[in-house]
C-alpha cells in the first residue's frame, strides 16, 4: 500500500507540474527523456509512415511493401508470426488476404538477427482520416549493416507476392475514335483455366518455351546492362484450333501476367495506339490475333509501289476527307509499337501476334527483335493426344493408342480442337471416344488419298495441295529463335526431299489404311455405334 500510495503522489506531482510548466519546458524534457531512453536502449527503431512528405499526398512505396511483405508471412504461418491478423477478400476474388492488426507487432527474424514490425494506427484530431505507419525495431549495433540488406529482402520478397497473389485481369480497348483516351481500357477477371501441364504440346515444345519466359522474367539486369527494352515478341502460327489461344492463356498463367487484347480495327489511327499501349502496366501480355487480317498493313508498301492505283483503292474505301494515313493504323505505327521508342514505356512485356498463315504476314513485323521467337503450331502429335486422352478421359494407356500413332505417322492427324470436341462429346465412355477418333484419323486418311490420287473433284487447288503437303509428313509443333531467312534456307532441303517422295505417298497411304482397317475391324464394325456417337 506504501508503494502505491507514493505512486499516485508522483503521478499528482506530474499533473500539477503539466499543468503549471510552460509547454517549451514540457517539450523540452520529454526531448530528454527520449534521448536517455535511445541511449539506453539496445534496439534503434525506424518509422515508416503511409504517405510521403507532411501533406500526405504521394504514397510511400516503402510502406506499401512491408504491408505486402508482412502479408506474405502471415499468409505462411499467421499464428506464429503474430497472434492477431486482420483477414478480408474482395468480391471478385477467391483470395483471403491476410494483414498485420493496428497496433500489434509482428516478429520477424533475418540474418541471425530478431526484428519487429509494429503497425500503428492513429486517429486524426477532428477529422474521420487515420494516420497509419509501420515502426520497425532492429538491433542497435547491426543497424548500418542489417538495415540496407533487410530492406532490399522485404522489397523483393514484396514484389514476388504481389506478382503470385494479386488477381490479374484480362482487358480489352473499348476505344471509337472519340479523341478522349483516359478509359482506353476495359477489363474482367482473368481465370482462364490453361496451363502447360493440360496444354496439348510436345512436352520438348512445352520445355523450350517455359526456359524461354523463365529466362525473360528474371533478366531485368542483363536487359538493363546490354541497353534493351525488357520486352519479348511471340510470333504463334498455324491452322486454326492448333491451341494459339490456349498457349497464350496458358503463358499468362505460367509468368502471372495481365492480358491486353488488342482489337486493331477498334484503333482509329497510330496517335490512339500509342495512347492505348502507355495506359497498359508492367508484367503483362499484349496480344493481337489474326495479324495478318485485322487492318491492311501492306497499303503502305503498295502506296509507294503504285500510287495511282492505290490513291483510286483509297478514294473507293475512304471516307470523302481523302486517303490520309491519320485516319487509320499503319505498318510504321505498329512497328513503333512493337519495337520503336515507345515500346520501352513500360517493362517486363511480351507482345503475341497470332496468325493462321505466316507468309501472309509483313516481313517487317516477324524479324528479329520485334518478333523474337516463332512458335509453329500444328496437328496433335502422339504425345500431345496422350496429353488430350489424359485430360478429357483420366486414362494412362488404350488398345487403341497404336492404331493411333500409326495414323499420325501417316497423315491422319488432327488438331488438338478436332481431337478435344471428340473427346469432349465421348467423356463418359472412353473406348467410344478412342474409336471414334480413330474413324476421325480414318476418314482424313482417305481426303488425303483421294485428293493426291485423282478423286478430289469436291476440293479445290488449294485445299488438295494443303491436304497432300500436310499428309506427307508427321504432324509437329516447331520453336524457332534467330532469323526467319535462315529458317527457311533450312527447311528448303526437306521440302525437297518431301516433294520427291510424295509421288509415292498416296500409294502408300491406301495400302496402310487397308492394314489398319484390317486391325480395328473387331472395333470399328459396329458402325451404329459411331453414328450414335456423333448424335
Amino acid at each position: 500500500m506504501e508503494i502505491l500510495s507514493q505512486l499516485w503522489s508522483l503521478l499528482g506531482l506530474l499533473t500539477v507540474l503539466q499543468n503549471v510548466l510552460p509547454s517549451q519546458i514540457l517539450s523540452l524534457l520529454h526531448s530528454v527523456y527520449e534521448s536517455a531512453q535511445d541511449l539506453l536502449s539496445p534496439y534503434a527503431y525506424v518509422e515508416i509512415p503511409e504517405f510521403n512528405g507532411y501533406c500526405g499526398v504521394d504514397l510511400n512505396d516503402l510502406y506499401r511493401h512491408v504491408h505486402l511483405y508482412l502479408n506474405a508471412a502471415a499468409s505462411a504461418s499467421p499464428a506464429a508470426s503474430c497472434r492477431r491478423v486482420t483477414l478480408s477478400r474482395s468480391p471478385s476474388s477467391s483470395r483471403v488476404t491476410f494483414a498485420v492488426a493496428p497496433n500489434h507487432t509482428v516478429h520477424d527474424s533475418f540474418g541471425g538477427h530478431r526484428l519487429c514490425w509494429t503497425h500503428h494506427v492513429d486517429g486524426v484530431q477532428d477529422s474521420l482520416d487515420e494516420k497509419r505507419s509501420f515502426t520497425l525495431r532492429l538491433p542497435k549495433r547491426h543497424r548500418q549493416a542489417l538495415l540496407p540488406s533487410y530492406l532490399s529482402h522485404v522489397t523483393s520478397r514484396a514484389e514476388e507476392f504481389e506478382r503470385v497473389s494479386r488477381e490479374r485481369r484480362l482487358f480489352t480497348n473499348n476505344t471509337t475514335g472519340s479523341g478522349s483516351f483516359e478509359s482506353g481500357w476495359v477489363s474482367v477477371p482473368f481465370r482462364h483455366p490453361s496451363t502447360f501441364e493440360t496444354l496439348a504440346l510436345e512436352p520438348e515444345l512445352k520445355k523450350q518455351i517455359k526456359t524461354d519466359l523463365v529466362s525473360f522474367q528474371n533478366g531485368r539486369e542483363f536487359y538493363h546492362r546490354v541497353g534493351r527494352a525488357w520486352k519479348r515478341g511471340y510470333l504463334l502460327h498455324g491452322p486454326p484450333g492448333s491451341g494459339k489461344s490456349s498457349l497464350i492463356a496458358a503463358m499468362a498463367n505460367f509468368l502471372c501476367y495481365d492480358v491486353y487484347d488488342l482489337e486493331l480495327t477498334k484503333v482509329s489511327d497510330n496517335s490512339e495506339l500509342r495512347s492505348l499501349l502507355i495506359q497498359t502496366t508492367n508484367r503483362s501480355i499484349i496480344v493481337i490475333e489474326d495479324i495478318d487480317c485485322s487492318v491492311d498493313l501492306t497499303a503502305d508498301r503498295t502506296t509507294k509501289k503504285q500510287p495511282a492505283k492505290s490513291f483510286k483503292k483509297c478514294k473507293t474505301t475512304m471516307s470523302s476527307s481523302g486517303c490520309e494515313d491519320s485516319g487509320r493504323v499503319t505498318l510504321s505505327g505498329l512497328l513503333n509499337f512493337t519495337d520503336g521508342l515507345w515500346s520501352c514505356c513500360g517493362e517486363e512485356r511480351i507482345v503475341v501476334f497470332t496468325t493462321n498463315h505466316r507468309d501472309s504476314v509483313d516481313p517487317a513485323l516477324v524479324r528479329c527483335g520485334r518478333m523474337d521467337v516463332h512458335v509453329s503450331l500444328g496437328t496433335c502429335g502422339f504425345h500431345a493426344f496422350k496429353e488430350l486422352v489424359r485430360n478429357y478421359l483420366g486414362v494412362e494407356s488404350h488398345a487403341l493408342f497404336d492404331a493411333v500413332d500409326a495414323c499420325i505417322r501417316s497423315g491422319g492427324s488432327l488438331t488438338p480442337a478436332q481431337v478435344g470436341e471428340i473427346l469432349l462429346r465421348n467423356r463418359g465412355d472412353a473406348d467410344l471416344a478412342m474409336k471414334e477418333v480413330v474413324a476421325a484419323m480414318q476418314g482424313r486418311m482417305l481426303a488425303l488419298a483421294a485428293a493426291g490420287g485423282g478423286g478430289g473433284d469436291q476440293m479445290d487447288n488449294e485445299d488438295v495441295v494443303a491436304a497432300v503437303s500436310v499428309g506427307t509428313r508427321s504432324p509437329e509443333s516447331v520453336l524457332m529463335i534467330g532469323s526467319p531467312e535462315n529458317w527457311d534456307t533450312a527447311m528448303g532441303g526437306r521440302k525437297r526431299k518431301e516433294s520427291v517422295n510424295g509421288s509415292n505417298g498416296c500409294e502408300k497411304k491406301v495400302k496402310f489404311f487397308v492394314r489398319l482397317k484390317s486391325l480395328t475391324k473387331s472395333d470399328s464394325g459396329k458402325c451404329g455405334v459411331f453414328e450414335r456417337g456423333k448424335h
